[in-house]
C-alpha cells in the first residue's frame, strides 16, 4: 500500500471523498498514532539498528549519543583494536547490562580503566561503562529506531507494505474518534469500538508472525504454533 491508495482507502471508509482539506489536515496525526500504535505493540525485528559512529573517551566513563538514534538499546560492543570502526574489521567486545548502582560501586573512579565490560542506561542517551574506558574505543550500538513516516514524499514503508490491513484500522480507530470529537458520549461511541476490535484481531496474528521471524515460536522455531500436535515441538 502506497500514501495514494491508504489517502483513498480511509477517505472511503470515513466517507470523506474526494478528501477534504480539514481531512487531509489531520492524516499527519493520523498517521503518526498509526505507526507509533504498531511500533510499540509489535517488537518489529525490521526496526534493529546498528551504528558505529560513536566513540568513548580515554577515563571517562559516559558516552552520550544523539537524541533519536534509538528507541531503545539491545546490545553495546566496544570494538578492538582502537580506532576500529568497521564491526567487520573489528574484534566485538560484549558489554553487559548492569544497574548504574554496580558500576557506581564496582568502578568509582578510572583507576583500572581498561576495555569497558559492561553497561547500565543513565537515560535514554546516554551510558555508564565499567571498568572505565582506558583508549577511545569505537562502540557499535544495536537497537530499535522509528521507520520514516508515510507521507507524499515517502510514499511507502515497512509498516504500509508488510501491515497494510493493521495500518488502515489503527488509522481509522483515530480518524472516527476524531470524528466523534474522541468523546465517549457522542453519537456512535461504537465506531472507535469496532475498529479497536478488528485492530486486535490482526494484531494477534501479526505478533505470531513477528514471533517466527525471531526463531521465537514454538519450541523457539520459525514455524506457526500447531494447534494439533501432540506432543509440542
Amino acid at each position: 500500500m502506497n500514501y495514494a491508495e491508504y489517502v483513498t482507502t480511509v477517505s472511503e471508509l470515513a466517507v470523506i471523498v474526494p478528501p477534504s482539506t480539514d481531512f487531509l489536515a489531520i492524516l499527519p496525526n493520523a498517521i503518526d498514532y498509526t505507526e507509533l500504535r504498531i511500533q510499540r505493540d509489535l517488537d518489529l525485528l525490521a526496526t534493529v539498528s546498528s551504528n558505529t559512529t560513536f566513540a568513548l573517551t580515554a577515563n571517562t566513563r559516559a558516552i552520550t549519543f544523539t537524541e533519536g538514534t534509538f528507541v531503545t538499546i539491545q546490545n553495546v560492543n566496544i570494538l578492538t583494536p582502537v580506532g576500529t570502526s568497521n564491526p567487520n574489521a573489528a574484534t566485538r567486545n560484549p558489554c553487559l547490562p548492569v544497574a548504574k548502582e554496580v558500576l557506581d560501586y564496582t568502578w568509582p573512579s578510572s583507576a583500572g580503566a581498561a576495555i569497558p565490560s559492561q553497561f547500565a542506561m543513565f537515560n535514554q542517551n546516554t551510558l555508564y561503562f565499567g571498568p572505565w574506558p582506558d583508549m577511545g574505543y569505537t562502540v557499535e550500538l544495536v537497537g530499535t529506531v522509528r521507520f520514516t513516516p508515510l507521507s507524499t514524499t515517502n510514499t511507502t514503508n515497512f509498516l504500509s507494505l508488510y501491515f497494510a490491513d493493521l495500518y488502515v484500522q489503527a488509522s481509522m480507530i483515530y480518524i472516527s474518534q476524531y470524528q466523534r470529537q474522541f468523546g465517549a458520549a457522542a453519537n456512535d461511541p461504537q465506531m472507535p469500538g469496532s475498529y479497536e476490535m478488528q485492530y486486535q484481531t490482526l494484531l494477534k496474528s501479526a505478533e505470531v508472525e513477528e514471533q517466527r521471524k525471531k526463531f521465537a515460536s514454538a519450541a523457539w522455531t520459525s514455524q506457526s504454533p500447531s494447534p494439533v500436535a501432540t506432543p509440542t515441538r
